[in-house]
């Protein structure tokens, strides 16, 4: 029996599943234990903080290894928000790190988009779109990459939930000053949530958390879509956006699948329904299939896959890193 690793960091904190290559799960990986930390990894002008990562990694995975009375690990898994364009700190310090802590010989660094397309699709061609505080397509026919946004909530991540929150909030503010396009359902809201709509920006800008704050109203734009046209504009714009990056990335031959993941479609309906219609119209060949795992469940696939030399899907420099031994 191997025992594999999957770690999924992301706006929401840090969780970490432990498994075995025995058993009937997708990839012949079984989950044996889970742990969660809440505090979101810390990132800098330098990238994501690989020492704050480690710092809460390292005790957790030491405990579910007691837990399972083992101390080695075949192979790990780490997916992370931010990973292609914050991850050079990870891929400089994590595999040498997690070999001398763990023993960790077999290792892969992965955009959460990855983990996500692994969860939800496993290793057959097709589409992504991973969206929670923020939002990435990715795609692939098997031999390389194809990605749309995922560049953070100043410059992207267009129709996820920090651009759904802020979108609201803009609404608010708008209707708050007398100005055309404001919503006092979403003025009523952000008074109810935040307190006096005047003080909201000292309440967001200081934030380092910011974009978790910006999509933390998102779910109120949604309890607002079916009596305010404003709110439910803000997520017919949302769904316009992640169709256009699942388009971009989709393949554009054969009958390729197409899997939402991620707490955003928790939404339920409001969003859901103009998703399926703008989906309908950009990628008539695909098929919207829904998820069949998580992220979580992906990176301790992809673990499992690195543990038994039945990694498919296409390596990248950023996307997915599988350093080797003189990368330590």
């Amino acid at each position: 029996m191997s025992w594999v690793l999957g770690v999924d960091s992301g706006g929401s904190g840090l969780r970490i599943a432990l498994g075995s290559t025995a058993g009937g799960q997708p990839a012949g990986v079984r989950t044996v234990g889970t742990t969660a930390s809440a505090e979101p990894v810390r990132a800098g002008p330098t990238g994501i903080d690989a020492g704050h990562l480690l710092a809460q990694l390292l005790p957790a995975v030491e405990t579910l290894l007691t837990r399972a009375g083992t101390d080695t690990l075949a192979a790990a898994a780490i997916g992370a928000a931010g990973m292609a364009t914050l991850g050079g700190g990870l891929r400089a310090e994590l595999p040498g790190a997690l070999e001398r802590s763990l023993g960790v010989r077999r290792l892969a660094l992965a955009a959460d988009a990855v983990t996500a397309y692994a969860g939800a699709l496993g290793q057959r061609p097709g589409a992504v779109v991973a969206a929670g505080t923020g939002m990435i397509a990715l795609g692939t026919d098997l031999k390389a990459w194809h990605r749309a946004d995922g560049w953070g909530h100043l410059l992207g991540d267009c129709g996820g939930g920090a651009w759904i929150g802020r979108a609201g909030l803009e609404a608010a503010m708008r209707a708050h000053d007398g100005r055309r396009g404001g919503s006092p359902a979403l003025l009523s809201r952000v008074e109810a949530v935040f307190g006096p709509a005047g003080e909201l920006p000292g309440l967001i800008y200081p934030r380092t958390d910011r974009p978790a704050v910006l999509a933390s109203f998102a779910p109120e734009v949604a309890r607002c879509a079916s009596g305010d046209p404003v709110a439910a504009d803000i997520l017919a714009q949302a769904a316009r956006h992640i169709a256009e990056s699942a388009a971009a990335v989709c393949p554009a031959s054969g009958t390729p699948e197409v899997a939402l993941t991620g707490g955003l479609f928790k939404l339920g309906d409001p969003l859901l329904a103009p998703m399926r219609a703008e989906l309908a119209e950009q990628l008539p060949h695909a098929t919207v299939v829904s998820a069949a795992a998580d992220p979580l469940s992906g990176a301790l696939r992809i673990a499992a896959e690195l543990a038994t030399d039945s990694l498919r899907l296409p390596p990248d420099g950023r996307l997915l890193h599988v350093p080797t031994h003189q990368d330590r």
